[in-house]
């Protein structure tokens, strides 16, 4: 099965990252392609690594936006305040 990506950020420089998932195993990660002039390959980062890295990136932003929209648009299962 072919892994299936979302793009989640595409920075000013040419990196671009991708929410990723493996039909096959069920596991999810981030790509990350760098530029092409980096000559850098893509890799793949597991999203708890990804996330716990560093400042807040526009990248991780992104990926907390798209976690966050999984509550407002789910409206078959009532959301619960904590």
């Amino acid at each position: 099965m072919a892994i299936e990506i979302r793009e989640l950020y595409s920075s000013s420089n040419g990196d671009r990252w991708f929410l990723g998932r493996d039909p096959g195993t069920g596991d999810v990660f981030i790509r990350h392609e760098p530029n092409c002039l980096s000559g850098g390959q893509p890799s793949h980062i597991d999203i708890g690594a990804f996330l716990s890295r560093g400042p807040r990136n526009p990248e991780h932003r992104a990926l907390l936006q798209l976690i966050g929209t999984l509550i407002e648009g789910n409206s078959e299962t009532p959301s619960t305040s904590i």
